[in-house]
């Protein structure tokens, strides 16, 4: 398994997801969504970020070497669609793939 995304109740009300690994550590806690349905719409989302998104590095040390190579692994090679680490957006990403 993979891992998994966990609903639970937000202390300020409201709910949040909870991105979990295989082992059940957690990897990320989600902004507080008003509704079940809004939290469910934000995992749909979480899958299309995690699957298409780039990866843009606006850290302090900038180590290109290493998100460069984390995108060629990806990617298979790095010349294909999202292997840049700083262009695009998810718009122009969807665009792309619809006119495939």
């Amino acid at each position: 398994m993979a891992g998994y995304f966990e609903l639970v109740d937000a202390p300020d009300g409201g709910y949040r997801i909870r991105m979990m690994d295989a082992a059940g550590d957690l990897m990320a806690v989600s902004v507080t969504f008003p509704t079940k349905r809004a939290a469910v719409a934000g995992i749909a989302q979480a899958r299309e970020i995690a699957g298409t998104g780039l990866i843009r590095d606006r850290s302090g040390d900038s180590q290109s070497a290493v998100m460069a190579s984390l995108a060629k692994r990806r990617t298979g090679g790095g010349t294909g669609r999202g292997s840049s680490l700083s262009g695009g957006t998810l718009a122009a990403t969807k665009r792309t793939r619809a006119h495939h």
